[in-house]
Parts: C-alpha cells; structure tokens; sequence
C-alpha cells in the first residue's frame, strides 16, 4: 500500500513547493444581501455578493491562497461552493451546506481559507444552500505562475457567464415547485447577468463586447444556468477551445460549443470578419424535456467591432441547433482531449483499485397526503443514483464531514452500493409504468474510498420515465472522461473506445441522454465529497450521493481539524 501512496504524495509536495516561492495571498469580503434589480420591464429581489449580479470576479495565480470573508446579511442561510477547485486537504472550504459545513445564518460570517494548486483556467463559484446561486455566483480565474499559456497570448480575456432569469420571485416559486413536485421554468438565459434584446424593456440590458480587427481574444465560458445545457455560438466566427474545467485541452477548432450546467470552457476567438456587429447567442439543449418543462428562449450579446456604426445595419444573427439536437451535442462533448504535456497535465491511472457502475435518472415520490402533485400520476417527480435517492441529512446537528471527521453516528451510512439493485435494459423508455423501477427510498448513503486509491465508475442514463443528458459533478476531485457512448454499456464491447492516453480532465461529464460515460479518477485528497447532478431540479429531486476519502498515512496527507468559526446546526 505505501508504493501507491507515494506517488500522490510526490505530486502534492512538489505542487506546494512549486507555487510557495513567490504565493501571494488573495483575500475579498463578500458582504451577502438581498438587492433589487430591473430586468425585462419588472423589479425582483435577488440575492447578491457586494451588490453586484454576477457577483465579484476572484483573480488568483495557480499556487495562491485565497481567503474570503463572507457576511450573511441576507434572510437566508448561505453557503458558497468553489466550483472545480481542488480544495487539497481543505475539504471544510468546499462550502456544501449539510455536506461540508451547516449554512452561514444571518447575520453571522465564516471566513474560507484554501489554497489553489495544479489548476490553471476558468471556474466559477457560487452559493451550495437552496437554489440561491441562480443569481449568487461569479467567475473564479486561475492565472498561470510559471511560463506563458500553451497558446498564443491573447490580446484581452472576457469572462461570459451563461445564466438564467427567473421574472418573478424565484425562491417563492421554487418552494412551489418542489412542494408539487414539478419544475421551476426560467423565463430567459442571460450573457452576463443580461437577457439580451429578444425581450422587453431589454435593449439596453444587452451584453457588448468592443473587439479589434485582427486580434485574439480568450473568452472564458460558464454555464452557471440552474436547469440548462447550453448552445453558445458567435455568428461568422470560429472559437478555438483551449481549456475545459480548468485542464488545457489539445486546440479544437469549431463554429459552436455546448457547455452542461456547470461546465466551463476557455475558448479563443479572432476578430477576423469584416468590421461590423456581430451576435453571441446561446440557446438550450433540452433533449428529454418537453415543453414547458424547460425555457425555451435565447440569450443575445452583440460583439461589436471598433469603428463600427452600429445604427448602419442590424449585427448578423447565428444559426444555432435545435433544441434537441442530440449528434451535436454528443459531437461537442465527446470530441475534446487533453493537452498532453501541458501545464498540469495528469496522465491516466492504469491500475483500478474501485469499480462502480452507477445508474443515474429521474423517477417518483409519494405525493404527500392533501397535497396535489403534478409529476406522472400525480406524485411527485425524484431521481436517483443506483434506485438511492440522495437526502441531505437536515436537522441532524453535523454536517456529513464533521460526522466522519468526529466518528458520529446518524448522520449517514456507508453502504451506497457499487452497482444498481436489478439489471435492466437502462435505456428502454417503454419502463415508465415499471413500479420497481419508477421509485426509490430516500437515504442518506454514501461510499468509502481508501486514499490514493483509483476508482473507476460507469454513469449509465436510465430512460425511466425520461431520457434525459445529466451534468453529473465531482467534488474535490477532476477526472478523466475515458469514453461516452450510447445505449447500455458494455464492458466488453465499449472498452476498445477507451482513451488513455489524452482523454478530456474534468470536474464535471455531461452523461449522454440514452446512453453512458466512464471515468476514471485518483482518490488522492482525504474528505467528503458530493457527487451530484449540476441540474437543480434533479439534485433537489435526490440525484447525487457522496464520496468519503479516508486521510492518508501521515499528518500532511490527512485532513486537519476544522476552522474555530465554522457554522454550527
């Protein structure tokens, strides 16, 4: 066992002691509050980070320690998640509420203190309590330490955040959903906090973005929508992408990408079209999801070139994909591979120490009595991984780490199982009616992995009562995606399409609709993790387990207490 640890212990150390030399510390306040803002011709309370919506964007270079002082002056409990960020040994700063830590209450404040290592690209945070990051959320930028990028230096970086509006008061609405069980339906996608000139009262609620002819410029691309995949095209323009979740990529050219909810990409784009005005578009990808169980409009910004009239002609429209337009999609997110020798770069563990296969899809609960639910047989929609359906342990005094971290009892189990109870033809949409099938317990269980162990897993889609593609997201950890298909995986057959040797490295894998994804990844960083779909209809349906990281053999690999101010129950 000490030979497997020591080659993780090797990457850490020398990760610490290659960003230590010249580390700075970034430290921001984040004052959390209610703000009104105007979009599409109504007023809403929103809840924002120090006023602004997106909120702050965090600069940091790989190697730094970032330190944020958050105040809750909202009416809400509050915590803030770091989207994709390691979080190496620091597992109490991931910012899960019931998982990592018990929200921040009102009135109060917790401090997060973590360092960022071995990661270089564009992620994002945002709020882990209730739906609250539909408007609480910002870019998180990782800056290289050492040596220019793997590409030529852009001329300027634009941060776009893909988002979603909700034209009415969104937690009111989302109570209502989930006491129904049915669906909260946003009303617009916005470009950085903006709905674009589709809607009214929106023509100066449009993102711009000024460019120079002949220049370079990096756009870093986050899907922070709530509920969507999403199209994003530049009309008459090819994008370049060069990262995806914060891992450089081999440059792959194309005319569109698609981002999953929670997925970011960092995309170049040359201003090498006649000067004029230009349209940014994104649209939803909704395959499995009938109207109007999903928003169905677009987003516009304008990319406008210097010296252009904008009052000489109206900027050229893109042509985006249907809605369910499954080739391409299954197109974009599979044909992306890793920059092999690049910063970074993780090459792919070749011994499997855990094998799991984890079935993953929506499915019923009992409406509750007097109450009138609007799911299929008028019970309420669910989800689940292997027939579990995941409940966050509310009301129970810990937070799932401080129970592993102080042995509670009560909290959770350990027996999530590595396969689903029944084998099933997965894919077949004819199961709908299956009763077996359709409902799952509600449990809090979880899996446990020995440190530095390799685990390979097989999310398998269901079709039960619908076929649909889910974001599933992996905390305190980034994978290799060794293969996507269709259908019900084979083991046999599907391993010739494995790539191990520069397979895509992220933290998030958009598990195709009818069909599979497997991936492989290191158990190297000790703590608790969830594991869950970045949908947030179908995380709050029970979609999601989490992963228990034992520490490793010495004190430097294991995960230290926690802070003294960290939120109580």
């Amino acid at each position: 066992m000490k030979l497997l640890v020591f080659p993780v212990l090797a990457w850490s150390f020398a990760l610490l002691a290659s960003s230590l030399a010249s580390a700075a510390i970034v430290e921001h306040t984040f004052n959390i509050e209610n703000k009104i803002v105007k979009r599409m011709c109504h007023e809403q309370v929103i809840v924002a980070a120090n006023g602004l919506y997106p909120g702050p964007t965090i600069h940091v270079t790989e190697g730094d320690t970032v330190i944020i002082h958050v105040l809750n002056n909202s009416p809400y409990n509050i915590t803030l998640h770091w989207h994709g960020i390691y979080q190496l040994f620091t597992s109490w700063a991931d910012g899960v509420e019931y998982v990592t830590q018990c929200g921040i209450h009102p009135g109060h404040k917790f401090t997060y203190k973590y360092k960022v290592i071995g990661q270089e690209g564009t992620l994002f945070w945002h709020a882990h309590s209730f739906a609250l990051r539909a408007t609480l959320h910002g870019a998180f930028i990782i800056h290289p330490r050492n040596g220019p990028y793997p590409f030529p230096k852009p001329y300027h970086q634009v941060p776009i955040i893909l988002g979603d509006w909700y034209d009415t008061n969104f937690l009111d609405a989302l109570e209502g959903a989930l006491v129904s069980g049915g669906v909260a339906v946003s009303n617009a996608y916005t470009i950085n906090g903006f709905p674009g000139d589709l809607f009214n009262c929106s023509q100066n609620q449009t993102f711009k973005m000024k460019v120079k002819h002949g220049k370079t410029y990096l756009l870093r691309i986050i899907n922070a929508a709530l509920n969507n995949n999403l199209f994003f095209k530049i009309a008459d323009h090819k994008l370049t992408v060069v990262a995806a979740d914060a891992s450089y990529t081999k440059p792959y050219v194309t005319d569109i990408i698609i981002l999953a909810a929670g997925q970011t990409l960092d995309v170049l784009f040359k201003a090498d079209q006649p000067t004029g005005s230009y349209y940014m578009a994104a649209s939803p990808y909704g395959v499995g999801m009938p109207p109007p169980l999903f928003d169905r409009t677009m987003t516009r910004g304008i990319v406008v070139y210097d010296g252009h009239n904008t009052r000489a002609s109206p900027p050229v429209m893109p042509l985006l994909p249907p809605f369910f337009d499954t080739p391409t999609s299954f197109k974009l997110f599979s044909n992306l591979s890793s920059l092999v020798g690049g910063p970074h770069w993780v090459p792919v563990p070749l011994n499997v120490d855990e094998q799991m296969f984890i079935t993953v899809g929506i499915g019923l609960e009992k409406c509750p009595l007097k109450a009138k639910c609007v799911g299929p047989l008028n019970q309420k929609f669910s989800a689940n991984m292997n027939n579990e359906s995941f409940m966050l342990p509310k009301g129970k005094g810990n937070s799932m780490l401080e129970a592993s971290y102080y042995n509670v009892s009560g909290v959770y189990t350990t027996d999530f199982p590595d396969n689903p109870p029944m084998v099933f033809d997965y894919t077949n949409t004819n199961l709908t009616f299956n009763m077996s099938l359709v409902y799952s317990p509600k449990l809090t269980k979880v899996k446990k992995f020995k440190f530095n162990s390799t685990v390979e897993i097989v999310f398998q889609n269901t079709g039960v009562l619908k076929a649909q593609s889910h974001p599933i997201h992996v905390h305190g950890h980034s994978f290799h995606v060794l293969a996507q298909g269709f259908g019900n995986y084979d083991a046999v057959r599907d391993k010739a399409k494995f790539n191990l040797v520069n397979p895509q490295f992220r933290n998030t894998v958009a598990v195709p609709a009818g069909g599979w994804a497997i991936i492989r990844f290191q158990a190297n960083n000790p703590g608790v993790w969830f594991v869950h779909c970045h949908v947030d209809d179908h995380q709050v349906w029970g979609l999601g387990t989490a992963f228990v990281v034992e520490n490793g053999p010495t004190p430097e690999t294991s995960l230290p207490p926690p802070p003294a101010d960290l939120p109580k129950c």
